[in-house]
């Protein structure tokens, strides 16, 4: 990996954090059972990783 694909996967994984946890703090589970919204850190981290993913597909591989 080059350093214009990490830059750009970890702007993913921060822009993916930042959603993660506002869409627990405005949407989250009421009622506690939800495995990735009942907790501010897993939505976080679950976020992290799906904008991590997300952006590294716009990562162009030399040949």
């Amino acid at each position: 990996m080059n350093k214009k694909a990490i830059i750009i996967t970890a702007i993913g994984v921060l822009v993916g954090a930042i959603s993660g946890y506002l869409y627990y703090h405005f949407v989250g589970c009421a009622s506690g059972t939800c495995s990735i919204t009942s907790k501010p850190l897993n939505s976080t981290l679950y976020g992290s990783l799906m904008g991590g993913l997300l952006f590294n597909l716009f990562v162009k591989t030399e040949k």
